[in-house]
């Protein structure tokens, strides 16, 4: 990573779910912050905690970030890229197609004082290649990929040790009402079984595949790929 300073570039966001996480932003945001109130608080506990235990995965798996490079791709308003800084990790690089979560993720880091340590990448995996970095971090991504092979490609060029990626699971309930909710605003959402995940992965070329099933009616599944 040749330079340190805050990076500004900017690729092809005009996937449909750009628009919807754009639009999105600053609900969004708060989801990991617990800014909402007590009853959202409990339906985020109750009916996302998945988001909160792939995060805790994703770092549990990573170990030691001192003097290691980070890459988020998808990052949103930030909390990953935040979170590896705070755990030492000397560089990080920020990706996401929506302005919006971009513009929540430099408030993070002007708050903690780290914008001299994140380079930030507007677009979207394969359009725009981040520099190689030892870990990368996918989270909330592949449910909005048409192609998830030639993403989990890119991924694989992108990645010098190993990458934390979320995978979203097909449950009989909640998949269809996940994918009505999103057709309504116009945004595809794409669901995962076991086998295919690790078919993908392998035919990205990562040499090791753990996919961990997260506990609960139609949680995603948390995948450690190792080059």
């Amino acid at each position: 990573m040749s330079n340190p300073k805050a990076l500004e570039m900017r690729g092809n966001s005009a996937a449909p779910s750009a628009k919807f996480f754009d639009d999105f932003a600053a609900a969004f945001d708060t989801l990991y912050d617990k800014k909402r109130g007590p009853f959202m608080r409990w339906v985020d506990e109750r009916y996302r905690s998945d988001m909160f235990i792939r995060f805790r995965l994703t770092f549990e798996m990573f170990g030691d970030l001192h003097n290691r490079t980070v890459a988020d791709v998808g990052c949103g308003s930030g909390p990953y890229v935040v979170e590896a800084l705070k755990r030492g990790a000397a560089r990080t690089v920020a990706v996401d197609p929506a302005p919006g979560m971009l513009s929540l993720l430099r408030q993070r880091l002007a708050d903690t004082g780290n914008q001299d340590r994140c380079s930030i990448l507007e677009g979207a995996l394969p359009e725009i290649l981040p520099p190689v970095c030892d870990h990368v971090i996918v989270m909330g991504v592949l449910d909005y990929v048409p192609d998830p092979l030639a993403f989990l490609r890119a991924l694989r060029q992108i990645t010098r040790i190993s990458a934390a990626v979320s995978f979203p699971s097909k449950h009989w309930f909640r998949t269809p009402l996940r994918k009505f909710r999103y057709w309504v605003r116009r945004c595809p959402v794409y669901f995962y079984e076991e086998k295919q995940i690790e078919e993908l992965c392998q035919a990205s070329r990562f040499a090791g595949v753990q996919i961990r099933k997260i506990p609960g009616a139609g949680q995603d599944y948390h995948a450690c790929l190792t080059i």
